[in-house]
């Protein structure tokens, strides 16, 4: 007996148990209509969020792009397919960890989820967060100390994803009963992943390997917390990734395109800024930069400028560490930008990432004793309010 028959089958039985006569008043057509919704509710029930239901990319016969292509942002479901579910893990929720570092060390990202503040202390293995960004550190709790180097983390509100960066792992939190548990983890994340954002409009994390050229993209069901790697887009929109070998630390996010700052390849030389499309990595544009910005850390866009933050020139020298900004990248190469790094945030040391809060710039750094994190803004193209967090 088929579903739609069973159903039918179903909906006759009651329908005679509320009065043998009203049967013989119903149209047999408004009873198969009904019997086929009903299937169809039955059918929704059980495909909205099957989260023990494997389909696996590689055995699709389709590349991870073409799955994107027909699945539209914000729509994935299982059903979709991904490459690869986690470890899940055993933790439960426990007592709080108090952060016992009296100081940062290396401080590569702030960031705020909810109303929460964290601290990506890399050189200390660990990540902390509180509900006051004034607090000591030792007033901090520690979300983990689980990650070896990790370099930033994102947040959509549900989950919290956390590059692990020398274990090659992405790990995933969430928060049971006010304290956050390590619930996922993924293994063999191309080679130190380094930089994570969570893009609204595409509903999916991008995690980026900063050496093997490739950027994981992982996404969970609406209904779900579960976490799905999804798709692994190499640069260059090929088979094999353009950028395979050359260390580029970040990646950044504007009108539908990724910006990778330059990094230096293993031929030695800067590999510029790339623009490339956001759906494919397919590059679309090299922007050469100078050898004393070869080694770049970050870059935002605000107002009229670009903000880059460069770790070390060409040869790996950190003496070269800056923080420049200019209205066109193109100019770069001709000298056309301003080095703000020295006239707003002492200089000397390594700026590294930045961040957007609230209307409120983040910039972490380090080889200075005593700075660690600045704040400022930004108005009419003007920075302002700068200030040493710690």
């Amino acid at each position: 007996m088929s579903l739609v028959e069973l159903a039918e089958q179903n909906i006759c039985s009651h329908t005679h148990r509320k009065g043998k006569y009203l049967i013989h008043m119903i149209n047999k057509r408004v009873i198969r209509l009904l019997a086929a919704f009903s299937l169809s509710l039955i059918l929704t029930c059980t495909e909205g969020c099957s989260n023990d239901q494997s389909l696996n990319v590689s055995g699709s016969g389709q590349s991870s792009n073409e799955l994107t292509k027909q699945n539209p942002a914000g729509n994935w479901s299982v059903e979709d397919g991904y490459i690869n579910a986690s470890v899940e893990t055993t933790n439960t929720a426990a007592e709080e960890v108090q952060n016992s570092e009296s100081s940062l060390s290396v401080p590569t990202y702030v960031t705020k989820v909810d109303n929460t503040w964290f601290i990506v202390d890399c050189y200390h293995d660990q990540i902390i967060y509180s509900e006051d960004l004034s607090a000591p550190l030792y007033e901090w709790k520690v979300l983990t100390k689980d990650a070896k180097q990790p370099h930033t983390m994102a947040s959509d509100g549900i989950v919290i994803l956390v590059d692990d960066t020398e274990n090659n792992r992405v790990l995933v939190f969430e928060k049971q009963d006010s304290v956050y548990v390590n619930t996922q983890i993924f293994d063999g994340i191309g080679n130190r992943p380094h930089y994570t954002v969570y893009d609204e409009e595409d509903k999916a994390f991008y995690v980026w390997s900063s050496t093997t050229g490739e950027m994981y993209i992982f996404r969970h069901e609406d209904c779900s917390s579960k976490i799905y790697l999804t798709e692994i887009r190499k640069a260059g929109g090929g088979d094999k990734s353009t950028l395979d070998g050359t260390y580029i630390r970040s990646f950044y996010i504007k009108d539908g395109d990724i910006y990778f700052v330059s990094g230096i390849g293993a031929d030695g030389r800067p590999s510029g800024i790339l623009i490339c499309d956001k759906a494919t990595l397919e590059i679309k544009e090299k922007i050469e930069v100078p050898d004393s910005m070869a080694g770049m850390v970050a870059m935002v866009k605000e107002g009229d400028y670009f903000y880059i933050t460069v770790s070390t020139d060409v040869a790996g020298d950190q003496n070269a560490a800056t923080m420049v900004r200019t209205k066109d990248l193109k100019g770069l190469m001709k000298g056309d930008f301003e080095e703000i790094y020295s006239d707003f945030f002492v200089g000397g040391g390594t700026p590294y990432n930045i961040t957007e809060i609230d209307d409120t710039f983040f910039l972490t750094e380090h080889r200075l004793p005593g700075h660690y994190v600045w704040s400022f803004r930004i108005e009419n193209n003007e920075i302002t309010d700068v200030r040493a967090v710690f």
